[in-house]
């Protein structure tokens, strides 16, 4: 491997599985994954396209706020982090499962 698709390697944290995700996989062959806050969409398309093997038609990205929580008498707040939907190609599919 080189060092560029280390690089992109190190991109995707963990795809992000909930009933909204599991029903955009179904309909729009679309998967949702946690990603770096600094990672742009070619990024992000590429290492979607180095991991699994297929096609990417889109990307979208979008900036997930951290909530403000309460620890006892603190104030905390969670830590903002970046979601990415990606659709696919039309004959493409990533089993998560297996990944």
């Amino acid at each position: 491997m080189s060092i560029e698709q280390i690089k992109l390697a190190s991109v995707l944290y963990a795809p992000i599985v909930s009933e909204k995700s599991s029903n955009a996989a179904d309909q729009n062959n679309q998967f949702v994954f946690k990603v770096k806050k600094s990672a742009t969409k070619l990024q992000i398309k590429n290492a979607v396209e180095l991991m699994f093997g297929v096609e990417v038609a889109a990307v979208r990205v979008l900036n997930v706020k951290g909530k403000i929580k309460r620890f006892g008498r603190t104030l905390g707040k969670r830590s903002d982090w970046k979601k990415a939907y990606v659709k696919l190609q039309p004959g493409h599919n990533i089993e998560l499962a297996t990944a």
